[in-house]
């Protein structure tokens, strides 16, 4: 995987690309290399031969994990307001008096 003027040559499942955009090399690479492990899971787990059908099941797959992280996201802002409303609440009180 190299950089040329703006361009980014990555390898997804022994497939080349030319990337090209205003996003860092490296994090365009390290998103590459990801994917393609995924797909490599997926081929290894299913036996299908079919690259489509391996990017389609790898996608799901990043698109679950994406969608288990905004959950969890949510609930971790669930609970920092809720902590700080009761910190509110208690400095409220104590400021009171």
């Amino acid at each position: 995987m190299r950089s040329v003027e703006g361009l980014t040559r990555v390898e997804i499942y022994n497939q080349f690309y030319q990337i090209k955009g205003g996003i860092e090399s490296n994090y365009i690479k390290e998103l590459a290399a990801y994917v393609d492990k995924k797909m490599r899971e997926i081929a290894q787990g299913s036996k299908t031969v079919d690259s489509l059908k391996v990017a389609v099941l790898a996608a799901l797959n990043i698109a679950d994990e994406l969608f288990q992280e905004r959950e969890r996201s949510k609930e971790f802002e669930s609970i920092v307001y809720d902590k700080s409303a009761e910190c509110s609440r208690l400095l409220d009180q104590v400021l009171k008096r």
